[in-house]
């Protein structure tokens, strides 16, 4: 009997209880949570399209064209804009308009290079042009040869993992670099790459400008050794190197000034005149 009145009561508790109310859910709230769901990904994906990341173009690269002739008029053309967006590189004025701007030269290696040299040379011949290497390199280095800077455009078309430039390239961009302040550093001006030890940072992706930077760590005698860096941009180190050259016994046999050609040709010191309003005499005439 006890049982019974138990059982009574918990049912008369159920009947007399206040849970919270049944809220009829909407039946389109899937539809809702799915189209907005929809949209951010579309958005994604459309950004990511426009704006992708480096890092994406590494693993899905977009496709692109072969390097063009480079003397159809479209190279012509591609080529004297990127000399202009060259020389309007922030890197490249503010370098320029430095307090001791004076105690640095520039010039390009390969623009006063023979023609039948340059037709056989890798970095100067066959390696020119857009797609591949545009533009002959822009140094800036300093009278005394301790420290240059050199600016690379690296296009599409020397790439080893698509999108990404071949680490065989530019250990050849490094080597020469590098040799250009050693070699100047050497008694008879020419040498040879005797060690060059690589370490690689960080991929370098194709169609940029890239900034090698070198500065002179030994010489001594017919050897000097060198360290250097290949930087993007905004400072990001890509590939770090050293290398020791060695001019070599026969060197006075060797067309030095070719070489120095090749490499590029300080300009000369410009003085400034002297005016007589200043209160100096010319110099007395030759008897």
């Amino acid at each position: 009997m006890s049982s019974n009145i138990l059982r009574r009561i918990l049912t008369n508790a159920r009947l007399f209880s206040t849970g919270p109310p049944h809220v009829a859910r909407s039946p389109y709230r899937h539809l809702r949570t799915l189209a907005l769901g929809g949209s951010v990904a579309l958005t994604g994906y459309a950004l990511g399209a426009v704006y992708p990341h480096p890092y994406i173009t590494f693993i899905s690269p977009r496709p692109a064209p072969a390097p063009p002739d480079p003397d159809s008029p479209q190279s012509i053309a591609y080529t004297a804009a990127l000399e202009q967006s060259l020389q309007t590189l922030p890197l490249l004025t503010s370098h320029r308009a430095q307090p001791d701007a004076h105690e640095w030269y520039e010039t390009r290696p390969y623009a006063n290079y023979a023609e039948q040299l340059r037709v056989n040379s890798l970095t100067a011949g066959a390696l020119r042009g857009p797609g591949k290497l545009a533009l002959p390199p822009l140094v800036r280095a300093r009278r005394d040869e301790t420290e240059a800077v050199v600016i690379v455009h690296v296009g599409r078309g020397v790439c080893g993992h698509d999108g990404i430039i071949h680490g065989g390239l530019l250990a050849t961009i490094l080597d020469e670099c590098l040799a250009r302040t050693a070699i100047t550093n050497l008694p008879e001006k020419i040498g040879v790459t005797a060690n060059l030890s690589i370490n690689y940072r960080a991929p370098t992706f194709a169609d940029q400008f890239i900034v090698v930077r070198i500065n002179l760590v030994d010489k001594a005698g017919r050897k000097s050794k060198v360290a250097g860096k290949v930087e993007d941009l905004k400072g990001n180190v890509l590939v770090e190197a050293h290398a020791t050259f060695v001019q070599p016994k026969y060197a006075h046999l060797l067309k030095s000034k070719a070489v120095q050609q090749m490499m590029g040709d300080p300009e000369p010191v410009k003085s400034n005149p002297v005016l007589l309003s200043e209160g100096m005499p010319p110099p007395a005439p030759k008897a």
